[in-house]
């Protein structure tokens, strides 16, 4: 269910001074670390607060805005160059895939108010549910579990369980139909 978004009000001095840590952190620490290392990068992400699963692969370019509003889930993974904007909750399922350079935005700002102030909702990517390289997930959507949004695909609404979605608005191309492993 696509989550309403909310007037966010401008970030307080403990947000900034800890984006401006994470920051330092992530250019002397994360982005150099060398590809396979995704347990320092676990350490490095929960040291800022993020809840991350056994044997979650974020990649060395991935660009995190704030950790301590990132969960990912046991063996999900998020490729290089994904742009994860976590102003608000971004949650990975456990097994969910969001491939190179896709972005997780969520926040936007209210174009009707002259203000336009930030507004934010969570994103929620489920259980073995598959991000394409370079698809956009906007503020509020949720993709339910085993969802499939394709390549460049921009989901501003809530992908059904096991659905392929695919261009700009993403809409429904097929269902998804999980294998089992060959034994």
């Amino acid at each position: 269910m696509r989550r309403p978004l909310t007037v966010q009000p401008a970030p307080g001095f403990r947000n900034k001074v800890g984006r401006v840590l994470w920051g330092t952190v992530y250019c002397l620490f994360y982005r150099p670390s060398p590809r396979p290392f995704h347990g320092w990068r676990r350490f490095l992400l929960r040291c800022f607060g993020a809840r991350i699963g056994e044997g979650a692969m974020p990649y060395r370019g991935v660009i995190v805005w704030a950790p301590w509003n990132l969960v990912m889930g046991a063996r999900s993974v998020m490729g290089d160059g994904v742009d994860c904007y976590s102003v608000a909750s971004i949650e990975l399922g456990e097994g969910a895939v969001v491939s190179q350079r896709a972005y997780l935005c969520s926040a936007s700002h209210d174009y009707n108010d002259p203000g336009f102030p930030l507004v934010t909702a969570p994103i929620r990517i489920g259980a073995n549910a598959w991000v394409a390289a370079e698809a956009f997930v906007g503020p509020g959507v949720t993709v339910e579990e085993g969802a499939v949004v394709g390549a460049r695909a921009v989901a501003n609404r809530d992908v059904a369980a096991w659905t392929v979605v695919g261009g700009n608005p993403a809409v429904p191309l097929r269902q998804r139909h999980w294998k089992e492993a060959a034994r």
